[in-house]
């Protein structure tokens, strides 16, 4: 049976604010507050609350119906600060047990580029995150623009992965269909699912353009695609950001009634869904996919070069993930500087500063130039260096800061241990209790018991040499002199 997964993502990156070559050392705070609430409020009130209200209601009213969403750190602690309905809204849907989550790097950065370490630490904080707000352990990850290599799957399933969302592109596959289950070429514990940009596209990129040939594009026809794929295709993963519904799709183009039409046209056709966690586990790969060199779902190219195809983007790329400074950054405890280090890395901050012809019109926040994005990066990074480097002493060499992180990372595992036993032994605690509420113990009536009487020895007498005291007798002692005397008679 064919199934549909579908899954989007959710991120908004942080704005910066304009930085000057003379604020280094003087301001670190680097963040442009009244536009990001801003740019948060819009979309929540125009894609994300809409979305998922359609999305609830779907998985509650469609037996056949799931998806998955897909958050970034960076994200989750912008929605909390300025659009906490869109929490609650996924932690309802996630009640509804029809909705997977993803894990992922949690600065939507490109550490798994850069710095291994630092990739699997952020993953690692992503997934501890989600299962803290929606009750999931995420079992399937994807990548930053889902960029994937060979070696990006290794690392991925050294971590426990059972597979990674992957992008469907034509110089990968070549004439294999993005319809199956596959496994990477150089680990085969670890699944892909590949996007099916096509059908991706048709809906978050082309569904209001009435130039396109196939607008206006209805739900039937829309799962009439899917149903005429040949028999054995029978994997389909749609995945596209959260805010095409309602912010590159209007909700005037009647994009939420045809999403929500699409589970009823499904189960016509014999089709269901599937959350990435399901189908990892219950299909088996059919071939394996080699990646030797990173891809990803951008630009025609399906490549890197959006974030690192100039001089610049290479240049900014190089300082921030230097192995001296992620080094230290892993060893501090300052929370300021972590959360600056999520900020700075998530990939906005270098798709600003492209080069490249963009198919789609990019907004570069309030730069006039990819020089201009360059400069402004670049003397945040400068203070942010500073600040970094002002926390450990310049002799420190990295093997000691590596020794300094392993033993940190061991605490931490020691006390993730300890706390596990600790849920244990309150499980059993209070199982035994509940037992024992449940068991009745039969009171009997109070027996009366006579009271012991002790009998206590008299005292020994004390011997007096005086006359007197030698004829003074007790009772007991008189009663057997005078029984002597009858005898002596």
């Amino acid at each position: 049976m064919k199934q549909i997964c579908l899954y989007f993502e959710i991120h908004q990156p942080v704005h910066l604010k304009r930085y000057r070559f003379f604020e280094i050392g003087k301001d670190h705070y680097y963040y442009d507050d009244y536009e990001n609430e801003r740019a948060i409020r819009d979309t929540a009130d125009n894609s994300y609350v809409p979305a998922l209200t359609t999305l609830l209601e779907m998985c509650k009213q469609n037996d056949n119906f799931k998806c998955c969403f897909s958050l970034s750190g960076v994200a989750i602690e912008m929605l909390e600060q300025y659009a906490p309905e869109v929490i609650d809204l996924l932690q309802q849907i996630a009640e509804t047990g029809k909705a997977d989550f993803l894990a992922e790097p949690y600065s939507h950065g490109l550490a798994s580029l850069g710095n291994e370490e630092s990739f699997k630490n952020e993953v690692e904080r992503l997934a501890h995150r989600v299962q803290e707000l929606f009750g999931v352990t995420p079992k399937v990850m994807r990548n930053s623009n889902l960029i994937y290599s060979d070696e990006i799957g290794s690392m991925a399933a050294d971590m426990g992965y059972k597979g990674i969302i992957v992008e469907g592109a034509k110089h990968i596959l070549g004439w294999k269909s993005p319809h199956y289950v596959y496994s990477c070429a150089v680990d085969n514990r670890i699944s892909l699912l590949m996007r099916d940009y096509k059908l991706s596209d048709d809906i978050c990129l082309r569904f209001s353009d009435s130039s396109w040939v196939e607008y206006p594009l209805m739900a039937d026809k829309y799962v009439d695609w899917i149903a005429n794929l040949p028999q054995s295709e029978e994997v389909i993963t749609i995945g596209m950001e959260l805010c095409a519904i309602g912010m590159f799709q209007p909700l005037s183009s009647s994009i939420l009634e045809f999403i929500k039409a699409l589970p009823v046209c499904a189960a016509q056709r014999g089709i269901g869904f599937a959350t990435p966690a399901e189908l990892v586990e219950n299909r088996k790969a059919v071939d394996t996919v080699e990646v030797p060199y990173p891809m990803s779902w951008n630009d025609e190219e399906r490549d890197i070069s959006g974030w690192l195809g100039n001089t610049m983007q290479r240049e900014a790329f190089a300082k921030l993930y230097e192995e001296k400074l992620v080094g230290r950054i892993l060893a501090c405890k300052d929370r300021r500087i972590k959360q600056d280090w999520d900020r700075l890395q998530a990939t906005n901050n270098f798709q600003y500063m492209t080069t490249k012809p963009q198919a789609v019109p990019m907004l570069r926040s309030f730069y006039d130039s990819a020089f201009d994005a360059f400069t402004n990066y670049m003397n945040i990074l400068g203070d942010f260096l500073k600040r970094v480097n002002d926390l450990f002493s310049e002799n420190v060499e990295n093997d000691e800061l590596n020794a300094l992180y392993t033993q940190i990372a061991n605490l931490g595992d020691e006390l993730t241990v300890k706390e596990n036993e600790i849920s244990v032994l309150r499980a059993r605690l209070e199982k035994f209790e509940s037992k024992a509420e449940k068991v009745e113990v039969p009171v009997e009536a109070p027996v009366e018991v006579a009271p012991v009487v002790e009998e206590v020895a008299a005292p020994a007498p004390k011997k007096c040499a005086t006359k007197k005291c030698a004829t003074k007798k007790t009772p007991a002692k008189k009663a057997t002199t005078k029984k002597a005397e009858s005898a002596k008679k």
